[in-house]
Order: C-alpha cells, then structure tokens, then sequence
C-alpha cells in the first residue's frame, strides 16, 4: 500500500522541488524559482538561471538552428506566395512555433536573437501593407503572436496593442472565441485569454478586464472541459501546445488570470491531481499534432513532424511546473 501520510507527501514533494531545480534545464529552474518559491526577479539564483537560459537546455538547442536573420526557415521569401508562408510554415517547425517556446521558456528582447524575430514578425506580420498580416486574422494566430510578443517585452508597442484590440473585437456573444468566423465559442480557442494572461494586471484596459471576464466565465461555466461529447486530447497533457488546447491549458491560463478559487475548477483539478505519479511527477502524454475527428490542423498530421522538447511517455519536467504551479495557485486561493 502506498504511504499518504504527510511526511511522505513532503518528502515527495521536496524530491520533486528539487528535481526541477536542477541546472541542467535553467528555463524550468528559473520558472521554478519564481512561481513555485516566491524568489523575486532581482534574486542572486533567480538572474543567474535566467542569464543560463539560451545558453543551456531546450532554448540553447532551438536557438542553435536559428539562421543569421533570425528565421528557421531555408531562405527569405521569394514571391508572394512564400511572403504569406514565411515564418508560419511548415509546422511546427518554422519560426512562429519555435519563437513561441522560447517566449514560454523566459527568453525576451534582452537577447539580440530574440529581438531578431520580433523584428521579423512586426515587418511580414504586423504591417497592415502586408500581404498576410495578424490582424483581424482567425484568434489562433493573432492571439498566439500577441502573447509571444508581450512575453518578449512589447507589450506596450501599438502594434501589439491593436492585436489585443481585436481579440476584444472578436469575442463572441457567448463569452468565448473561435478560430473560424460567425460561430459560437469554443474551448479550442483558448489563446485570446492567454495574451490578456501574459499581460501585467496594470497594463489592462477597462475593455480587456470585460473580456477576460466574460472569457473566464465561458470556461468556468464548462468547467474547462464539458464541450459536447468528450475530446480525448483534452484529457491528456501536451508541450508544446501551438494551437491546441488540454485541461491543463485552462488551468494555467483560469489560475492565472485570478480564478484559481473558482469550484467549477474542480473536475479538472482532480483530473490533475489523478495523474501525477507516485513519485511527484507528471507524464508528457503526447506531442502535437495529437487530434481527434473535426479538429482543423494545417496539414495532414502523419506528414508532420513534431517540435519535441521533451519525450513523450515520460516524465516532464515542464508538465510538472506547470501542474504545480497551478496547484499552488489554487492553494493560495482558498
């Protein structure tokens, strides 16, 4: 029989803390520090794992491909119809997707390659003479390209702000958003919530505080997972996430933006808690592209390859901070 008591559970607890902590992966260590210890940005251990993190670990491996002008892909575009693919395809290994891991990870406009990207995405994707720009584009994107900028640190850059101005405009009346036009919300359309999320609290709008209001509530009233019959991926832990969405993607952004002592979190929670393993850690369940009938993907998922940073089926040391990270919010909720 396993051993519950208290002095087990810390003891796990602690083996799992440290475990996370290690250097060998500064990205999580630096997350761990701050969101899980309460360690302040100008903490001596809290600069030196930030300062590690595109030097070491699964940042440094992305960074290390990366092109001299900041892209991934094997050239500049050379017509309009490569203008509109570049930095979004092939997925998910083009520029979009590995800029937004590295945003996640803790890298920002301090680093020069960093800046390269932002760079790129404000002159192919976020200027309204483009062929193929971000605005008023399907939430997925715009959303996903507002929250990597703001994590980068352009959050207050007009052009920005008029991506988080539109995800406001494309709200729909049900509280929610989704990627395709004239149709009601849905979960799948979580990432307009996580670019308010990235957000500092005091750079909000009065307009954005309604949506995240009336966004929040969509989720809480489905209770992040009741949508029509049972979406299997839903129900399993994903990262990177691109476009997709899992359980744990609503807890991290609901918990985030001030609703972790919400009830109608609880099937989810205790989905959460269910599985963790016996020795404190969670499973990555799956890599994108991971999909169920009906789900839009951007091409046929057997002929994509995956953006692994770390393998499925085993143990995650980014699932797990994030799954603590979310538990602990909601501790300190109640």
């Amino acid at each position: 029989m396993m051993d519950r008591s208290p002095a087990s559970a810390a003891e796990r607890d602690a083996k799992t803390l440290t475990w996370l902590l290690g250097k060998d992966q500064p990205a999580v260590r630096y997350h761990a520090l701050v969101n899980l210890l309460d360690r302040t940005e100008d903490d001596p251990e809290v600069k030196d794992a930030r300062s590690k993190v595109a030097r070491v670990g699964w940042a440094a491996e992305q960074l290390r491909t990366q092109r001299a002008k900041g892209f991934w892909e094997a050239r500049e575009p050379r017509n309009v119809a490569e203008y509109v693919d570049f930095l979004y395809f092939p997925p998910y290994l083009s520029t979009n997707w590995r800029a937004l891991v590295l945003a996640d990870l803790g890298l920002d406009s301090s680093h020069p390659k960093v800046r390269k990207i932002a760079e790129l995405l404000f002159e192919y994707k976020l200027r309204l003479s483009s062929p193929f720009n971000f605005y008023h584009e399907e939430v997925c994107i715009s959303a996903n390209t507002a929250r990597m900028l703001i994590r980068f640190g352009y959050g207050e850059d007009p052009r920005v702000r008029r991506l988080l101005d539109w995800l406001i405009e494309d709200q729909r009346e049900d509280g929610g958003w989704n990627c395709s036009q004239g149709t009601p919300g849905t979960l799948d359309a979580w990432e307009a919530l996580a670019a308010f999320a990235a957000l500092p609290k005091a750079k909000r709008s009065p307009p954005m505080d309604r949506a995240i209001e009336k966004g929040a509530e969509f989720y809480l009233e489905r209770k992040l997972l009741e949508e029509g019959a049972k979406y299997p991926p839903w129900f399993r832990l994903h990262y990177p996430n691109h476009y997709f969405y899992d359980f744990l993607v609503g807890l991290d952004v609901l918990t985030q933006l001030g609703f972790a002592g919400d009830a109608r979190l609880g099937p989810a929670l205790d989905l959460l808690r269910g599985k963790r393993r016996p020795d404190g850690t969670w499973l990555l369940d799956k890599v994108h592209p991971d999909i169920g009938t009906g789900i839009k993907v951007y091409s046929n998922p057997r002929k994509v390859r995956p953006l692994e940073i770390e393998a499925p089926g085993r143990p995650s040391k980014w699932i797990t901070l994030k799954a603590l990270t979310v538990l602990k919010r909601v501790a300190e909720a109640q």
